[in-house]
């Protein structure tokens, strides 16, 4: 990747579009390559100029974000993604993370969050708009708290913990590695013994119970 960041923002409300291109624009090193209005000319875009980033509204008229993010996987296009969307239950979360996404932006806090987003993404981390971690951890009260069978914080290690709340910092292995200064073979090795432990299953579970259970980390 370049030292620029290339991006597509697809949304179809054009005062959302200009307000966000003007704040990623603002920030050295990010440019807005194109901006469209619905989905299927996002997908097009996103097949002509090849960007790095596409920052895609889930609710969208032709083709929703989810379904672009879709074709994405199965084109094999090699674009990150960003949703923005309204939506703060968690269903909606895994369902985004489930084909590929990122980075989950709340449009109420869109204009804070969205450079942060793009940058993560670039990098090949994840991030999910702060004010989420609250509405996930709300919802997990409601539920059971760890299904029955599940594993709970307190059969980690010490070790197994400092690298559980690296990756609720949205850090890369590599960065982890860097971090407690092991390998990042350590690090993997550290990551399937939480997975087993906690009983988590699937390669988006880890973050996903990171997130919701960040108030204990």
């Amino acid at each position: 990747m370049s030292s620029e960041t290339r991006i597509i923002l697809a949304d179809d409300h054009p005062l959302m579009r200009r307000g966000l291109r003007e704040v990623i624009e603002a920030e050295p090193g990010l440019k807005v390559v194109a901006e469209v209005g619905d989905g299927q000319l996002a997908l097009e875009r996103i097949e002509a100029l090849k960007p790095d980033v596409a920052v895609l509204d889930i609710n969208m008229p032709s083709l929703d974000g989810i379904s672009v993010a879709r074709a994405i996987r199965e084109k094999r296009l090699p674009v990150e993604i960003v949703f923005l969307t309204v939506h703060k239950e968690g269903e909606m979360l895994e369902e985004a993370t489930s084909v590929g996404a990122k980075g989950y932006v709340l449009k109420d806090g869109a204009a804070a969050d969205v450079v942060s987003a793009i940058k993560a993404v670039a990098r090949g981390n994840h991030y999910i708009s702060p004010a989420m971690s609250g509405h996930l951890v709300q919802a997990r009260k409601r539920e059971a708290a760890i299904t029955e069978g599940q594993g709970s914080l307190k059969d980690l290690t010490a070790s197994e913990r400092r690298v559980l709340k690296l990756i609720a910092e949205y850090k890369t292995t590599k960065e982890i590695a860097d971090e407690l200064c092991v390998s990042p073979r350590t690090v993997e090795a550290h990551r399937a013994h939480i997975a087993t432990k906690l009983g988590l299953r699937g390669s988006h579970a880890l973050i996903k119970f990171v997130i919701q259970h960040s108030s204990e980390l």
